[in-house]
């Protein structure tokens, strides 16, 4: 078969947690643990040596987000004022660690829909916000559970980890290094959320999507072209997590809040619309297309209010639910597996021709655009 180096989407697939946590729930288990420690620490708040908390409410969380609710892979734990933290017990090196299982889901998935096998893929790309462990990489071990004679490895560009990834699997086509390549995403951002922080912990959610990349010579004949790919990171302290393996040479502070996700809420808004407006705006302009144009967004998840303001630039006006669908009401923030959920359930119905936006934004700086065209 002759390649024709030119990548294109074949299909997708994703895994949704069966438990799920509403505002309501969360928002009790918060200002459960809210009471608690201001009636255990009333006489060092009241001389002004601790801080008293505040409650949290749905009416905040809701117009601060758009999020109503988040699947998570340990509810009770979560919503447990003694731990509000997820457990499971820990699995023997011999088993399939938990992100790869649920990476593994999803990649199944994703070949089923294109009708691949797995022997037919070159190369299984681990993008996420968080990996289990250093080493062996997740990417080899969702590569062993799948049967893929390749190679993988983890990449880490927080929520912007699955474009950057996808951009990667379309280079390999591009450069003939691989005709086939998956592209996993399995996000258990619970594990990274302060569920204690009233600024943040209602968040994030857990899911894994993937991603089948491969060259247009063997792929279905419904897939989706790659017209364009830009990457693009600015440095900013603006969403933080300063946890990692040199914590232990400070034990002092190795269980410090800024070890878990933090971030300036209203600095990222100002700093990052405008630059993922304009980096839409101007690879469009490469393209020599008229960014009005684009039947579809399937923007990053993460604030309701961000989309809106982000959409409403390329597009020249307030974008409906059909030119840019929202899952972020049901699954949250789910780093950089949001923008692909929303491809993933809102795309069949475009037509052949139309063309659409994959696109993700966050910690880091770190954005990355895929334009796209459906071909039927």
């Amino acid at each position: 078969m002759q390649l024709t180096h030119r990548p294109v989407i074949s299909s997708t697939g994703l895994f949704t947690p069966s438990e799920s946590i509403t505002n309501e729930e969360l928002v009790a288990s918060f200002n459960s643990f809210v009471d608690r420690h201001n009636e255990q620490n009333a006489d060092a708040i009241a001389a002004g040596d601790a801080e008293e908390l505040s409650h949290s409410s749905v009416e905040f969380i809701e117009k601060a987000s758009g999020i109503k609710a988040r699947h998570v892979m340990s509810k009770e734990p979560v919503l447990n004022p003694e731990t509000m933290s997820p457990r499971w017990e820990e699995r023997t090196n011999d088993e399939l660690s938990m992100m790869a299982e649920i990476g593994v889901i999803a990649a199944k998935q994703a070949l089923e829909r294109a009708g691949r096998d797995a022997s037919d893929v070159d190369a299984v790309l681990c993008a996420a916000s968080n990996m289990e462990r250093p080493y062996p990489a997740m990417a080899i071990e969702i590569q062993q559970a799948l049967g893929i004679d390749g190679f993988g490895f983890d990449m880490n560009v927080a929520c912007s980890s699955a474009t950057f990834g996808i951009q990667t699997a379309a280079d390999y086509v591009r450069a003939g290094n691989a005709k086939s390549v998956l592209v996993v995403s399995p996000e258990i951002t619970s594990g990274h959320l302060n569920w204690r922080d009233r600024d943040s912990h209602f968040i994030f959610g857990d899911v894994a999507t993937a991603v089948l990349v491969e060259d247009a010579a063997i792929a279905p004949e419904k897939h989706w072209d790659i017209l364009s790919t830009k990457l693009k990171t600015v440095f900013s302290n603006n969403i933080r997590n300063n946890f990692g393996f040199l914590n232990r040479a400070a034990p002092e502070n190795a269980d410090g809040a800024d070890k878990l996700f933090v971030q300036e809420g209203r600095k990222v808004f100002k700093e990052v619309v405008p630059m993922v407006a304009q980096m839409i705006i101007d690879e469009a302009e490469k393209l020599q297309m008229d960014p009005a144009t684009l039947r579809r967004l399937w923007l990053h998840q993460a604030n309701a209010g961000m989309n809106r303001l982000i959409a409403q630039r390329v597009l020249g006006h307030e974008a409906n639910d059909d030119e840019s669908p929202t899952v972020l009401d049901t699954y949250g923030n789910t780093s950089s597996a949001g923008s692909i959920i929303a491809f993933h359930l809102n795309s069949d119905d475009l037509a052949g021709g139309d063309t659409g936006l994959i696109c993700s934004f966050g910690a880091g700086y770190s954005a990355g655009t895929v334009f796209v065209r459906k071909v039927a």
